[in-house]
């Protein structure tokens, strides 16, 4: 997935889901996820998303 497409999704899910996502980065792109559903290592994460924040 390419960063913008990944950058859009992350704010999407982050509001629709009223939880803070994080963009993460792999060998393969960009992958969106629950904050609370990543146990990987913190240095992937290029972006939390927060929908309570303005």
């Amino acid at each position: 997935m390419s960063l913008s497409t990944a950058q859009s999704l992350a704010w999407n899910l982050a509001k629709t889901l009223m939880t803070i996502t994080v963009l993460i980065e792999t060998d393969g792109g960009y992958a969106v996820m629950p904050s609370d559903e990543f146990d990987g290592d913190p240095d992937l994460v290029v972006r939390e998303y927060d929908p309570f924040t303005s």
